[in-house]
């Protein structure tokens, strides 16, 4: 069993300039897992930077409001939505509202630096 609580997980700024604490990852865990799960967060007026993965992700929004840019596609999102990004899409989320932006990131496969490009 292997149970991680969120205050153990270091927080950092990720490449995209989202502050990220990574929960599970298989590369660095002894997971059988494919994918990795973090947590993000934005602050009120915050965006993350426009990147692409060469693998499929899904952001879970626990908290707040924002809009979601994927290629030529915007959408605004809040609690409780999920939204699935295709591998190799132009893709970045912004806080458009008054507290912060908080979502869970799952990649699958697993996150890795080189399969990420920050533009």
């Amino acid at each position: 069993m292997f149970i991680r609580a969120l205050e153990e997980c270091e927080e950092f700024i990720a490449g995209d300039a989202t502050r990220i604490r990574e929960i599970l990852n298989p590369r660095k865990q002894a997971l059988d897992l494919r994918y990795s799960l973090a947590h993000a967060k934005l602050s009120k007026g915050e965006a993350s930077v426009p990147h692409r993965l060469r693998t499929s992700e899904v952001y879970y929004i626990l908290h707040g409001r924002g809009t979601m840019h994927i290629d030529d596609e915007s959408v605004e999102v809040s609690d409780g939505q999920a939204v699935y990004i295709p591998p190799n899409s132009v893709q970045h989320i912004e806080n458009t509202g008054e507290e912060a932006l908080v979502f869970l990131c799952i990649v699958d496969p697993a996150w890795r630096a080189e399969d990420e490009e920050v533009l």
